[in-house]
């Protein structure tokens, strides 16, 4: 497939033309989505959250879409072009400055959410990029549409982090399209809730920690002979690696263990110049939750932060612009950033 030119041509989105373990991931996953769902409903009523608080949170400046938001459950992998509330990915008010002119970015899970509005801003600041993502064809189409929007082009492949096959294949195609790689972002992600730990599968666990913790690895590696001094990996973390998430067992621990990832190899690569760092954001409007929570749960999404509200990939993605440009953090390594909308953690 070759870069954006392919999103004009519908004949190029064929079922038939995607890696068969892209949709086995996904029917993976909404078995697990739907044994959880089926618990769900044999379980005592939840007690209700939280209302939000007054009004009045710091922002950036303007009304940002806060709790009660839409109920709403969407099928995994979950398509961000199912979402009434659309995510807000453009940082209209961010201006690019060159920062990643001549740069190429591989961006893992770059079709939706935190991912799409990454792409966005690299391409904005002048990268070119390459997304992986399993099947969400029409979320994917619609990113590389915003990336050539912003004067980018875009490489969409379709497949799965779990398999290291997948993963340096993408990587060989990728150099094959743009030459070089200068900056990984290690973004995709499974996510699905659980009361408790007695439901968390064998099958479960396998699925959430090959997709966050494998896939990065895998990632990594297969990227690695193609970096060179001054370029970076930046990694997606979550506040649940920081403070955990009682419901999210697996996935708090898949986080926890990406943060010890990204300070244990930003040592491991610091003599060849190549900088390690990780964003670990709080709660974000994204595909993600809608596709793990109940209706009823995503309606006050964000309502316990100090900000009152989740934020949005708008808010995020600024993060990794400046951990991927040399001239905003050559010298910053190792560092977990936490986004998360609250003032102190624990």
């Amino acid at each position: 497939m070759k870069g954006i030119t392919a999103m004009k041509d519908p004949n190029k989105w064929k079922k038939s033309e995607r890696p068969a373990d892209a949709d086995a991931a996904m029917q993976r996953q909404q078995v697990i989505q739907a044994t959880q769902d089926a618990d769900d409903r044999q379980a005592p009523t939840r007690n209700a959250r939280a209302k939000p608080k007054a009004k009045g949170a710091p922002g950036p400046g303007h009304a940002e879409p806060a709790p009660p938001l839409p109920p709403q459950t969407l099928a995994k992998p979950g398509l961000q072009a199912d979402m009434p509330l659309q995510p807000r990915s453009l940082a209209k008010d961010y201006r690019g400055s060159g920062k990643l002119e001549g740069k190429v970015a591989i961006i893992t899970g770059g079709d939706s959410g935190i991912g799409r509005a990454v792409a966005i801003l690299f391409a904005r600041e002048g990268a070119r990029v390459a997304i992986a993502y399993l099947n969400e064809d029409e979320d994917t189409q619609e990113t590389c549409r915003l990336v050539e929007a912003e004067g980018g082009t875009c490489l969409p492949i379709s497949g799965d982090v779990q398999d290291a096959a997948f993963c340096e294949g993408m990587v060989a195609k990728a150099v094959a399209k743009f030459g070089a790689i200068h900056v990984l972002v290690n973004n995709a992600a499974f996510q699905e809730h659980a009361e408790h730990i007695e439901d968390i599968t064998e099958q479960r666990l396998e699925e959430t920690f090959k997709t966050n913790v494998f896939g990065y690895f895998h990632m990594v590696k297969a990227v690695l002979p193609h970096l060179g001094q001054g370029d970076c990996i930046i990694n997606t973390g979550s506040v649940t690696g920081l403070r955990g998430s009682k419901n999210l067992l697996d996935y708090s621990a898949t986080k926890g263990a990406i943060h010890a990832f990204t300070k244990a190899l930003a040592s491991n690569l610091a003599e060849r110049n190549i900088r390690v760092n990780a964003v670990a954001p709080g709660p974000v409007w994204t595909p993600l939750n809608p596709a793990d929570k109940t209706a009823e749960d995503v309606v006050q999404f964000g309502a316990k932060t100090d900000m009152r509200r989740p934020a949005q990939p708008e808010e995020i993605s600024p993060a990794y612009v400046f951990l991927a440009s040399q001239a905003c953090s050559s010298y910053i390594t190792g560092v977990v950033l936490p986004i998360t909308g609250t003032a102190a953690e624990g």
